[in-house]
């Protein structure tokens, strides 16, 4: 369930928000979406794959597990690496319209409000905290990066460089695990691209991208190593 409102500094004066991350906080997910001008902090730990939606559109996300409810790179302490994706690290926060305006839109039946522990969102006597003017810088980020998106996805669909994929993962103890229903960019259809297709792609912005995404898939050594050591702590 979710109460979306405005956030306003007399109704939500008291609130504050845990930043802690734990799997009750709602951070157990597979996937979160992420797009272009992220993908050099998320390669550094995560494999972007793409999800194919049900409009036939498709959306870059960081794969964080193998299965629905699965986040692998949360512990007993906590998120495990140094780097949260943004659309993870926002919540309970989103941006709004407010007509023509945008705005700061809270989720207030996100667990991770509290009006005893956590960050304040406004400061006592007015004004806001700097724990809010970062959510703020960070929201900002988040829409102006998906903006991108459209195009990114437009040129990998105009060159035929998505492809679906399924992985499958044979654990220590036998167990079998298989990934499906995600895209991924063909390696050898970009190498055998024209120099004018490559030059186009370049001067659009595009094909750092698609190299950022080439490289977040050695990630998955990692991410198969974690789904090991999870099982055996289960075990």
């Amino acid at each position: 369930m979710t109460n979306i409102v405005m956030l306003n500094n007399v109704d939500h004066q008291a609130l504050r928000v845990v930043t802690t991350r734990a799997a009750r906080y709602g951070d157990n997910v597979m996937t979160c979406a992420t797009y272009p001008a992220e993908f050099r902090d998320i390669q550094a730990h995560y494999p972007i794959v793409f999800h194919k939606l049900a409009d036939g559109s498709y959306e870059p996300v960081a794969l964080l597990g193998f299965q629905e409810g699965e986040n692998l790179f949360l512990g007993p302490q906590g998120w495990e690496v140094n780097y949260v994706p943004l659309a993870i690290e926002r919540l309970p926060f989103l941006i709004g319209r407010n007509g023509e305006e945008l705005n700061i839109h809270i989720d207030l039946d996100n667990p991770r409000l509290s009006r005893e522990e956590g960050e304040a969102l406004f400061l006592a006597y007015g004004g806001v905290t700097p724990y809010l003017e970062r959510v703020t810088s960070m929201l900002k980020s988040i829409h102006e990066g998906l903006q991108d998106v459209p195009d990114f996805i437009a040129a990998l669909r105009e060159h035929d460089l998505l492809e679906s994929f399924v992985a499958d993962i044979e654990l220590e103890d036998g167990s079998q695990n298989r990934l499906y229903g995600f895209h991924t960019i063909n390696e050898d259809k970009l190498y055998k691209l024209p120099g004018a297709a490559l030059e186009s792609l370049n001067r659009e912005g595009h094909l750092l991208s698609i190299y950022m995404v080439l490289a977040s898939m050695s990630n998955f050594r990692d991410l198969i190593e974690r789904k090991q050591r999870a099982v055996n702590a289960n075990a």
